[in-house]
């Protein structure tokens, strides 16, 4: 090698391996950008054609968050509740819960109320929270769904106990609390 030369690569390896990458992702590239063009051309031309009509659903709640029973519907839903009979436990707990809320017009679902309760209480309906701000003001959560006094109160759902550590009340008032702030349990992911 001559002074003042340096040495590289061989030119023809390193183009062939760029070229074989370059034709696998062009190739990868062009079969999902059909596929990506055709979506877009679906999504635009739906909007297009609802107009403000496709945004204004997305505002307007499911039928199930905007469901109001009728007088007869709840009483035929209440007398089924009480008719039937629940475990002593979280399963039972839910269960009654969604129940008396279905008779209520108050959404949310099995998985919801029990995501919510195992990150809240673990299922303990005798938790109570001594620390945070509410219990420092002299108001501590309490309960499944660790619910203060005031909240519970202002939720209560008639026809549970007006207890706010007894189970289904404390669900059932929480779900409550959840469906007035969020549209329902099943929208809260963390502390409420």
């Amino acid at each position: 090698m001559a002074p003042g030369t340096t040495r590289t690569q061989s030119p023809p390896r390193a183009l062939r391996a760029l070229e074989s990458q370059r034709s696998m992702v062009t190739t990868r590239t062009k079969s999902s950008t059909g596929r990506t063009a055709r979506i877009r051309k679906i999504s635009v031309a739906g909007i297009a054609t609802a107009g403000a009509a496709a945004a204004a659903l997305t505002l307007v709640p499911s039928p199930a968050q905007a469901a109001v029973p009728t007088a007869a519907s709840a009483s035929v839903s209440q007398a089924a509740a009480a008719d039937k009979s629940y475990p002593d436990n979280l399963d039972g707990w839910i269960r009654e819960s969604l129940d008396i809320m279905k008779s209520k017009g108050i959404p949310g679902s099995y998985e919801g109320l029990h995501r919510n309760i195992m990150r809240e209480s673990s299922g303990n309906p005798n938790a109570q929270n001594g620390w945070d701000v509410n219990a420092q003001n002299g108001t501590p959560s309490k309960g499944l769904l660790q619910v203060i006094q005031p909240t519970f109160d202002a939720y209560h759902v008639d026809g549970t106990p007006h207890e706010l550590t007894d189970p289904v009340a404390n669900i059932t008032a929480a779900a409550n609390y959840a469906a007035d702030k969020y549209g329902s349990i099943d929208n809260v992911d963390s502390a409420y």
